[in-house]
């Protein structure tokens, strides 16, 4: 509902007003009031605040999609990469030009676009190697328990125990490279040598080590022996710069979809290793990368609360290295607050409130809105077309602008998916294809322990045998007495056999001593 008091055109300015900006700007659309759109009433989200995060939300069929594909289009020509996760494949149509449409023009009328198709420069990737994408892998050890929990579905007991078994892992210098590897070690820790190896910093159950290694048969099952592995994504290749404009990275999950836990996880380790790897940037003009968080929901959904810690410190402190996160779902309650306390912009695309669970959900996303009389916030939310949303963003001043019913730009770039077969073409033509196409599989962990066990017992050591003794000269004149009892006893061929027994085993024990702690410390060297 429009201010009684202005006009349309007065209220769509007056809130436009608030989304002005000095600096570089995203132009995400225009203000609608009463259902008027006003073509110079433009909605701005500054390059400067990005790095504040954001949330695109709504339900399915509303618009989020483009939406991503308009903001990614304009970060690139901006020279920001992006990365995107492509959960349904309907990005790949961002690495050709638009086609000029009667709808596109329309749009671009009503949003005060000089719209003109263009092409990005586009990264093909995907988790494993099933796809025509370029593949990428993480290793087990650089993925870490905690995340890797998160994908089997742990509880936290044996999210305890996969961290036990990790650091054993590395202190004996036994790399995790695959599942493969992991599956090794866990099987040496539950036989009875390994028993021996964990005593004094516990232990790993039978009953635990069962469920993980189940686990990992799924997860192999589903694709995970494909995308666990060498060589290893480096998530510097994410912020690389084509003819003045950010490359948009699109990793497709579309074989994935089976396997959320596994792509929403890889997404949070994607976002770590940024944040470990990059330097301190502070406030800059620009983000150095623009991550979209496709499907955020899935990466919630029964986390255990050191995932969930995790995510939260990542998500406060990855702004001072120059990166934005915004998180895509349906709802906004799909965030945990902790989380959605830290997204400055808010572009919230219809929602439905058919059951009393969307109608509860809809009551908790209107308090996340400032106030407002131009709106009624919850009637607004309900009645938003496709392609409109209700809009919030930090100004250039850090300060909530108005709530803006917004009409979004359409995307200059092509709004479908192109044909598998274009997608290879393009994906074997880039640079990240020769260093990441072929899987490297070298010495690890199963290697180690397969060969330690396939050693052969190691043979005894000669035992010295001392030089014969100088036989002394017989003493003349001088009768030899009859042997005694002890003398006796020596000489009967029982107690002879008994002795070289004894002497057998004895020297067997000390030849293991010692090629024991040699053997032992050789492999720890490897």
């Amino acid at each position: 509902m429009a201010d009684d008091t202005s006009t349309t055109g007065g209220a769509a300015q007056r809130i436009a007003a608030g989304y002005a900006t000095e600096g570089g700007a995203l132009e995400l659309g225009t203000v609608v009031v009463d259902g008027q759109v006003d073509p110079a009433a433009r909605v701005r989200i500054p390059l400067a605040m990005l790095n504040r995060h954001g949330l695109v939300a709504g339900a399915t069929g509303t618009g989020k999609t483009k939406t991503l594909q308009a903001l990614a289009g304009q970060l690139s020509d901006a020279g920001v990469p992006v990365f995107l996760a492509d959960v349904k494949g309907d990005l790949s149509g961002m690495s050709r030009a638009g086609e000029d449409t009667p709808r596109v023009r329309a749009r671009a009328e009503e949003t005060g676009d000089d719209w003109t198709p263009t092409a990005y420069p586009v990264e093909f990737l995907s988790l494993g190697a099933k796809s025509s994408a370029t593949p990428i892998r993480a290793t087990l050890t650089q993925f870490g328990p905690i995340l890797l929990s998160k994908v089997l579905d742990l509880n936290d007991t044996q999210e305890s125990t996969l961290g036990l078994i990790f650091h054993w892992a590395d202190q004996r210098n036994l790399p995790l490279l695959d599942t493969k590897d992991l599956r090794a070690v866990i099987q040496h820790l539950t036989s009875d040598e390994g028993k021996a190896d964990l005593k004094g910093i516990g232990g790993v159950s039978s009953a635990t080590a069962g469920v993980i290694l189940r686990a990992l048969v799924n997860l192999e099952a589903a694709g995970g022996d494909d995308f666990f592995g060498e060589p290893e994504f480096d998530p510097a290749d994410l912020l690389r710069i084509v003819d003045g404009k950010g490359t948009v990275t699109l990793l497709e999950l579309a074989d994935q979809s089976g396997n959320p836990r596994l792509f929403s996880t890889f997404l949070m380790w994607l976002l770590a290793e940024l944040f470990e790897d990059l330097p301190e940037a502070g406030d800059l003009d620009k983000p150095k990368l623009v991550f979209f968080f496709d499907e955020a929901h899935l990466l919630f959904t029964d986390a255990s609360k050191a995932f969930r810690e995790r995510i939260e410190q990542t998500v406060k402190l990855i702004r001072s290295k120059g990166i934005g996160v915004f998180f895509c779902t349906q709802l906004p309650t799909d965030i945990p607050n902790a989380v959605l306390s830290q997204l400055g912009a808010r572009v919230q695309h219809a929602l439905r409130a058919f059951t009393p669970e969307d109608q509860a959900a809809l009551a908790k996303t209107v308090k996340t809105y400032p106030n407002t009389k131009d709106y009624d916030i919850e009637e607004a939310l309900t009645s938003l077309g496709i392609g409109e949303a209700i809009v919030t963003v930090l100004s250039e001043r850090g300060a909530p602008t108005p709530v803006a019913w917004t009409r979004i730009r359409a995307p200059r770039s092509l709004m479908a998916a192109l044909p598998g077969a274009d997608v290879a073409v393009a994906a074997q033509a880039s640079p990240l294809h020769g260093k990441y196409g072929t899987t490297v599989d070298r010495e690890s962990a199963y290697e180690l322990l397969t060969a330690r066990i396939a050693e052969p017992a190691p043979a005894p050591a000669p035992q010295d045998v001392p030089p014969p003794a100088h036989e002394p000269e017989p003493e003349p004149r001088r009768q030899r007495e009859e042997p005694g009892f002890l003398e006796k006893a020596f000489e009967s061929p029982m107690v002879r056999s008994f002795m070289r027994s004894m002497g057998t085993q004895l020297a067997h024990e000390v030849t293991r001593g010692i090629f024991g702690t040699a053997t032992s410390t050789r492999r720890r060297r490897r």
